[in-house]
């Protein structure tokens, strides 16, 4: 019996490399492999980069407004940060969607032989989900640079682009809510397709006004479209009519972001106790 709780013991992977130095050097290696293996899913990067700066040359650099001013910049700046927001939350949904799919699968259970804690396992995929928010931001702010956007001093550009990224780790907890709830790929891929929907309603895609604007308001991805344009736009809200609009205020954004954050946290806390339960 000594000889074999012995065994045991040498066998079972120890946890002394997930505290201190050796913890952040396993974050930082797990997550540098996990980034390449996301940038050799070719079928995925090319929503998550490409498409967002294809509908930003659609809507924004070859239209006949795009030089129209808005803001400190013109209407084409700002459709440029729409659609990095929009490509960031889709990488930020996809990623953590992924990662709850990968663990109920069985991911979860080998990673346990393994001298890795789960929660070196979360921050790793936190950073590798920040890490392919960056790439459409870059790509398409590169897009609209090279095709005459203006969003104003280079200081707007780099908030435009931060607040884009920051704010969409609020869609991390809307794809695990649906990576925990229905633990398929299939769930996850309805979920991104589900951003086009409330990136209509989050003013991404064309201005809304009248009634759609007040529904609007009150979906996940206005908020974070605000605080994204709020650099260049400072709350002004354009519109197709041509007719005055009431900006948003920086509060109602923030209340927003924040309120939505709460929201999404609560689903996918629920969707794994449910997944616990059935477990």
């Amino acid at each position: 019996m000594t000889t074999g709780t012995a065994t045991d013991r040498t066998e079972r992977p120890t946890t002394a490399d997930s505290a201190g130095p050796n913890a952040l050097m396993g974050i930082l290696k797990y997550a540098a492999y996990d980034f390449r293996r996301q940038l050799r899913m070719v079928e995925s990067l090319f929503f998550i980069i490409v498409l967002p700066a294809a509908l930003f040359v659609m809507f924004g650099s070859i239209t006949d407004y795009g030089d129209l001013p808005a803001g400190h910049g013109t209407v084409s700046g700002s459709i440029a940060t729409s659609m990095a927001v929009y490509g960031a939350v889709v990488a930020t949904t996809n990623i953590a969607g992924s990662a709850a799919v990968e663990r109920s699968k069985g991911w979860g259970r080998l990673l346990a032989l393994t001298p890795m804690a789960q929660w070196q396992y979360v921050a790793a995929k936190v950073l590798v989900a920040l890490a392919i928010a960056v790439l459409p931001v870059i790509v398409v702010f590169t897009v609209a640079a090279l095709t005459g956007a203006e969003l104003g001093p280079w200081n707007i550009w780099l908030s435009a682009g931060a607040l884009a990224v920051l704010c969409s780790t609020m869609f991390a907890l809307y794809g695990l809510f649906f990576g925990l709830m229905f633990r398929s790929e299939a769930a996850v891929g309805a979920a991104s397709g589900l951003l086009v929907v409330l990136g209509f309603f989050g003013n991404l895609f064309t201005p809304l006004s009248g009634t759609m604007l007040e529904i609007a308001k009150f979906t996940p991805l206005y908020g974070v479209h605000g605080l994204a344009t709020w650099p260049q736009m400072e709350g002004e809200i354009m519109s197709t009519m041509g007719e005055p609009m009431d900006p948003d205020t920086l509060g109602m954004l923030i209340t927003s972001v924040v309120v939505w954050t709460v929201i999404f946290g609560l689903l996918a806390l629920l969707a794994a106790r449910r997944g616990t339960k059935r477990a």
